[in-house]
Formats: C-alpha cells, structure tokens, sequence
C-alpha cells in the first residue's frame, strides 16, 4: 500500500534507526511456546526458508544518549506487567533503551512485574544503562508464564548485535500475527535544523480505538522538552491509532512510546509555537501511516478501509460516526464480499452515539476504479451493481459519508472481516 503524503514531511528509509543517534538489533532467543520438530526444521533449511515460528522474537533499541520520553497506554483494566514498570522508570520523563519480546504478553501472571525488571536489568547488564531508563514491552499469549532464560541467554547476542541499520531485525522481533512490517520514517524542518523520525508497529488483532492500540515504538533526533513530547503524543494518537479497528478488541498490552535524543541540532522545542506545530505535524505523518498498515494489516484482512465523515457539528461526531462504520460486522463482512450494501452503512451510522439529521447524510464509495453515490438524503439512490463490485474490489476503499453542514470532520480505518480471521483466532496459541 501507498503511504499518505503530509505537506511539510519528506518520507525517508530506516524505520527506528532513520534518526541519528539510535541503534536496534532484533534475535530469535527461543521464546516459541510450539518449538519445531525435527522434520519442520530440516524442511526449512531444505526449502532455504525461515519458519514462522523460527522468525525473531526479542528486539532492543538503545539511543546512543540520554532521550526525552513520553508514552501512551491501554485503557484495559487488565494490563501487562511491562506497562505497570514502564510507566514507574519513565514518570521522570527520561529513557534510553526499549526492550521487546513477542510471543508472551507477561500478563496476568504473579510473577509478571518480577519478569518485566529482569528484562531492564539484564539491559542494563549488558549495555551499562541505568535499568531506570529502560522501557520494557511484551506481546503475544496472555496468561501464561514468562520465560525469562531465553532472554537473559540472548540478551548478549542481542545487545552486541545492535547497528544503526537494525531496524529490520527490530520490526521483525515485535511481530506476532502481523503478515506485513510497519515501518514509516521522515524528515522535517526545525529551525533551519533537518530532523528525523521513524517509527515501528505491530498490531495485527486485539485492535480497536481505544487509546493506544498496539505496541509502537518512535524515535526522533528532534530536541523536544519532556512534557511537549507527551502533549504531542497524547494528541496525535486520538486521530490516528485511536481511529482504527479490526475486531472490537482492546489489547491488555498496548502502548505506544517516543523517544527523543535531541542530536539534530535544533532549537529545543520548549513552548507551543511553529517548531511545536511542526513537530506534531511530523509525527501525525508517521502514525498516520502506521495506522493505516495496521488496518490493511488486519488478521485475514484484504482490504483497507478509510471512512470519512464530515458536515458535523463537531469533529466528535464526525470521529463517533465514522468508528461507528468501521467498527461494523456486517458492514465489514460486506466489504470482503465486495457488495455494495449500503444499508448496512447507513445502519451504522443511525445507530452511532451522536447527534445529528440522518435525512441529510448522503454516503458514495470509492477507491482507484472510480466512486459512486449510493445514499442521498438518508434514502438509497440507483447505482451500477457492476460498477460498485469493481470499485470494490480494488485493495483500499474509501467510504465517504456527509451528516450535514457543519465543519466538524473526522477519519477512521478499518478491514474487512474474512473467513481467514477466525482461522487465525481459533488456533492462536496452537
């Protein structure tokens, strides 16, 4: 998929490692929970193929100076261990390091919390980095026990391995179901200063607006005091990774972080002006984009989905109307088919938490094959059947509805709902 361009960023390569300053490495330590039998792994190696379950699943990102740091996380009453310590070693605003397992959540075990500190501490072991100024986040099965020896015997392996092109590694480590990598990197000015970030993601299924979303992880060379980073952070993530959905599901795990090591040059983002502006202009550019792999990525997914909504009175409501559409099974299970049933967007749409006229919302679809209207005045109007299956059957749809006159406009991302994500969510930890 194409990404989105942003007036005022360039898109550069290099995912986390694209900002100066920033190393990362990613290593499989062993941390499958249904190792490969003997005939799986010489199959493999006679294929020339790198199993699924043999892919990495420990990845670590150390700035090579001390970074300025903000973080967002799940709104689930259930949550990980490596929330609860990443939350206590970052609250000084102040990190260095990211440590990331797949595979195991660490969450709703006794010893969760335990584990999480010993991943920090064997960072800082191994790197020298104070185990304070580590962030620690894990992914995968909830419920069961963490194994900590896999990591602590990779974790030199891991932490020798780290380049500043290792971002490939990286991305690979924090996948689970993800069948395509997430990465986006920019570049942006600053006070005459060119600045970089990049930023890495996984998030496949557990995805729904709710604060968070995923595990993401960002990294910039902009110089940005602790609490404008966090402001900025806490913003962007409302219109972008709070506007996507797969399955209704709000992960136990999610967080997203930034760090920021200043190595640029630029003037240090201390206050709201144009530099401020600028900044959150970039990173809405990065987890836009994110956001939008993370959709076309849902598990079974084949289609992206962006439904915008405008003529508001609010952009609350145009925001509560378009998640309201995306978030729909029936609607999301049409567009798989790639049947124009309108109806079951203009249900959607009558039964979101908003207010407004639902005799004035018109709705058309479209993608790369061209657009059609297909509701007027809240009523359905003729339309080409075949000509709604071709548009719809092209890889992103956009789904484009009016409530009114307002200015009030939001978008939100979405999938279709396919036979392949039940497949994937009847057998996760087989």
């Amino acid at each position: 998929m194409n990404l989105k361009e942003v007036k005022g960023v360039t898109f550069v390569d290099g995912g986390i490692c694209a900002a100066g300053g920033f190393r990362a490495n990613g290593i499989q330590c062993g941390l499958a929970h249904n190792p490969l039998t003997a005939t799986e792994e010489n199959s493999a190696v006679a294929n020339n193929a790198l199993p699924a379950k043999k892919k990495n699943d420990l990845a670590l990102i150390v700035a090579d100076r001390e970074c300025t740091a903000a973080a967002v996380y799940t709104t689930n009453k259930v949550k990980g261990a490596p929330i609860l310590v990443t939350k206590e070693h970052i609250k000084n605003g102040i990190a260095k390091a990211v440590i990331v397992n797949s595979v195991n959540a660490n969450t709703c075990n006794a010893d969760g919390v335990e584990k999480a500190e010993k991943m920090c501490q064997l960072v800082s072991e191994e790197t020298g980095i104070d185990v304070n100024d580590v962030i620690v986040a894990s992914t995968g099965v909830i419920g069961q026990i963490l194994p900590i020896e896999p990591i602590a015997n990779g974790m030199h392996e891991l932490a020798e391995g780290l380049t500043y092109d290792g971002n490939s590694r990286a991305v690979e480590a924090i996948m689970t179901t993800d069948t395509q990598v997430k990465e986006v990197a920019v570049q942006f000015d600053l006070g005459g200063k060119t600045c970089t970030m990049g930023g890495m993601l996984k998030g496949s299924g557990m995805i729904h607006p709710n604060m968070a979303t995923t595990l993401t992880f960002i990294t910039t060379d902009a110089d940005i005091s602790a609490e404008l980073l966090q402001r900025a952070l806490s913003d962007v993530v409302k219109i972008t990774l709070n506007r996507v959905s797969v399955d209704g599901d709000t992960s136990t795990n999610d967080m997203v972080c930034v760090l920021a090591n200043g190595t640029a040059g630029n003037i240090s983002v201390t206050k709201e002006n144009d530099d401020f502006e600028k900044f959150v202009n970039a990173l809405y550019a990065v987890m836009m984009n994110l956001a939008r792999k993370m959709a076309r990525d849902g598990e079974g997914a084949t289609k992206l989905i962006e439904c915008i909504c405008h003529g508001a009175d609010t952009e609350k409501t145009a925001e509560t109307v378009a998640k309201s559409v995306i978030t729909s099974s029936l609607f999301k299970a049409a567009m798989f088919g790639e049947d124009a049933n309108w109806g079951r967007i203009l249900c959607a749409v009558g039964y979101a938490d908003a207010d407004f006229d639902i005799n004035k919302v018109d709705v058309s679809i479209g993608s790369d094959k061209g657009v059609i209207e297909v509701c007027r005045n809240g009523a359905g109007v003729e339309f080409s059947e075949e000509k709604a299956k071709e548009i719809l059957g092209e890889e992103e749809i956009i789904i484009n509805i009016s409530v009114g006159n307002g200015a009030g406009k939001a978008v939100a991302w979405g999938c279709d709902l396919t036979y392949d994500y039940v497949k994937i969510n009847g057998d996760y930890r087989s």
